[in-house]
């Protein structure tokens, strides 16, 4: 009898797809790791122009695009999973709910070390996916369409929605909790932060959780359509794509930063802030594919690759690193480093991550924590370690 939750093959497995995830983990790390640098008493802050210039680099190439690439990635697995479980014969709506109850599992784990999870919200919105697992790829790319377009009148419209709330990450009370080097004191820290920060506040529970389902459904129908699957017989879509998506960006770019100096009341009914976002971000993700499908960066890619596939390891993985080395339970430097250091930072233990990743995968099939949410999933123990060549051998044998 075969496990029928066996890894999918590697000859199988979407590259591209675990080669974007890289990319997009390697932009939620800097953006993460650059938040500790606000964590603290407000003071004016002065860059040097290397840290002017890595400011540039994130704002207009990591900040916002890499969690909605991410985000896309996930309607996309979310799709993927939804069908390999229905075929099987089991209940995909059950099943699904398990897993993102698992999800929200972790995400409070995470929480212990970091303010700024984003793995609740993934939970969240799973659920609500599941309203949309029936749709057509055509109904799926008009939801998408439509929540897209809106966005910049409902970004203006919540922008003008105030809440009351403690500034947890700037407050001399609550950063006692945050520096006090007890563990429970800096969970409680992020908890509050998280709470008050992200859940409570319009623009994030409201505009950014809008904009994900919005990247979720279109990461749904693109699964549908089989897209990244047909990458080499799309290449000329993709040129088009790449070419219009970054004039789109820099039109948008243009014109926003010209309404921002000048405080065009426009912006008060139309903010187009994550359009240049989205935009931005398909520039990158088709430029990234058209690299792939011309066999550029071959090693690049397949180490990029090896970090997609253990994205959630990854991802739990720099952000415990960072409560260690910034927050009182360990070596307590905070807010006292220059814009740099957190960048660069970032980029050192996510190169770190790639080659653990490349080493990790060549023994063993999953990244620990991906295999742990795939075995509480399934409720069984699915194979972790790679089977050596004589136990293929074997199997082989008695069939």
């Amino acid at each position: 009898m075969t496990n029928s939750y066996h890894p999918v093959e590697q000859g199988k497995r979407t590259a591209i797809v675990d080669i974007l995830r890289g990319w997009a983990i390697l932009g939620v790390a800097i953006g993460n790791y650059l938040d500790f640098l606000y964590i603290g008493i407000e003071k004016e802050l002065k860059h040097s122009a290397f840290s002017e210039t890595l400011q540039f680099i994130n704002r207009y190439l990591f900040a916002a695009k890499s969690w909605t690439l991410l985000t896309l990635l996930f309607g996309y697995g979310f799709a993927i999973l939804i069908n390999n479980v229905a075929s099987k014969g089991k209940n995909p709506v059950a099943f699904f709910a398990w897993r993102m109850f698992l999800l929200f599992i972790l995400a409070f784990i995470n929480s212990a070390f970091w303010l700024g999870d984003i793995l609740k919200d993934y939970a969240f919105l799973g659920l609500v996916l599941l309203l949309f697992y029936r749709c057509s790829t055509k109904t799926l790319a008009i939801i998408s369409a439509v929540i897209i377009l809106t966005v910049p009148f409902v970004m203006a419209y919540v922008n003008g929605l105030k809440i009351e709330h403690p500034e947890i990450a700037t407050n001399p009370e609550y950063l006692k909790l945050y520096h006090s080097g007890n563990w429970i004191d800096f969970f409680r820290f992020n908890l509050l932060a998280s709470f008050y920060e992200q859940i409570i506040i319009p623009g994030y529970a409201i505009t950014a959780h809008y904009v994900m389902l919005g990247c979720m459904l279109f990461g749904f129908m693109l699964q549908k359509l089989n897209f990244f699957n047909r990458l080499t017989e799309l290449k000329r879509l993709l040129k088009s794509v790449c070419i219009i998506s970054l004039a789109v960006a820099v039109l948008i770019a243009i014109g926003f930063n010209i309404a921002i100096i000048y405080k065009a009341p426009l912006l008060k009914f139309f903010h187009p802030l994550y359009w240049l976002v989205l935009s931005t971000m398909i520039f990158i993700s088709t430029g990234i594919c058209l690299l792939y499908v011309n066999g550029k960066l071959k090693t690049v890619f397949s180490y990029f690759s090896a970090g997609g596939k253990m994205t959630l390891t990854n991802y739990m993985s720099q952000n415990i690193l960072a409560g260690i080395i910034f927050s009182g339970i360990g070596f307590g430097i905070a807010d006292s480093m220059p814009y740099w250091f957190y960048f660069l930072l970032a980029v050192f233990i996510f190169i770190i991550q790639l080659f653990i990743s490349k080493w990790w995968l060549s023994k063993y099939n999953y990244g620990p924590i991906e295999w742990l949410w795939r075995s509480a999933s399934y409720r069984e123990w699915v194979p972790f370690k790679k089977a050596q060549p004589e136990e293929v051998a074997a199997d082989i044998k008695m069939v």
